[in-house]
């Protein structure tokens, strides 16, 4: 989660026109990676941008062609040895470096590629930018991409008065949710020493003395399943991170009865993003609060 720069305004119309210019194109044949933006409704040649109830919705798409190490490295030495037989001569270090660079070269089109998408909300009124992403890395190229495509685009980091650790450490202890939430049976415990021990709880009850014990010997919550308001599921990690969120029965029974097939994006992302903007602020409230950008 980042907060935009409050004076950020592009228009819709604007943002669209920018993001055509990094459309994504398939990897070529000797191409390791291909990165662009694509149609997050999945209509081909349709906008790079959705507007659905005032919330935005772009998609970013990572394709990536890679040979593992294993099978060049046993083709170098097959050539190696070639060299060796006829030459009598052992190939030098550089050499054998300009040798596997030729056999990336020459398999690189029988390699399969891997495509993955990352979904980005971006919530104009509330200055918010929201991204699906697996990793904090990739979550970070897709910043870059969009300051990168998107003039006067900056956002910041949010972060809270109350660390994440902090705070699902005095939850565990105390036996007692924000107001809201509910804990539910998953959570992970990691030491801070060098012992580095970690304790993994799934489908386990965590209001037991065994929990609170870890915890006051040193183990720090990275990781606890919530829900708040009988509505949403998620897991909070200790970078401020949700995963694993999940809208629970009920909550897109409205949108299954009143839109057809092909109008189920809009009802989706109308009433996943509706529920998001509810929830996340009692989030950051949870945690003591944002913290002011200095």
């Amino acid at each position: 989660m980042y907060r935009l720069d409050a004076t950020w305004s592009s228009s819709a119309e604007q943002v669209e026109a920018s993001l055509q210019a990094g459309r994504y194109v398939e990897c070529g044949a000797s191409q390791e990676k291909s990165i662009g933006w694509i149609e997050p409704r999945g209509q081909a040649n349709g906008p790079l941008l959705e507007a659905v109830a005032g919330q935005w919705i772009v998609k970013l798409m990572v394709e990536t062609r890679a040979l593992p190490a294993s099978v060049i490295n046993r083709k170098a030495q097959e050539r190696v040895a070639q060299i060796e037989a006829s030459t009598g001569r052992k190939p030098g270090k550089k050499e054998i470096r300009d040798l596997k660079d030729d056999i990336r070269l020459e398999l690189m089109p029988m390699a399969f590629t891997k495509q993955s998408s990352v979904l980005v909300w971006i919530d104009r009124d509330n200055h918010l930018l929201v991204i699906d992403a697996a990793s904090q890395a990739r979550a970070d190229e897709v910043v870059t991409l969009l300051v990168q495509a998107l003039p006067g685009f900056a956002v910041t980091m949010i972060t809270t008065q109350v660390s994440p650790v902090a705070a699902m450490s005095e939850w565990l202890l105390s036996l007692d949710a924000p107001a809201g939430f509910s804990v539910d049976r998953e959570c992970e415990l990691k030491a801070a020493d060098e012992s580095k021990a970690v304790v993994r709880y799934a489908r386990h009850r965590l209001d037991t003395e065994e929990v609170q014990q870890h915890i006051r010997e040193g183990k720090m919550p990275t990781r606890l399943a919530m829900t708040w308001n009988e509505r949403v599921s998620f897991m909070l990690t200790e970078g401020l991170q949700l995963k694993k969120i999940a809208f629970l029965d009920g909550v897109f029974e409205s949108s299954s009865a009143n839109h057809k097939k092909d109008d189920d994006f809009d009802g989706d992302v109308a009433i996943s993003t509706g529920e998001l903007q509810k929830m996340l602020p009692n989030v950051l409230e949870a945690l003591g609060g944002e913290m002011p950008v200095a």
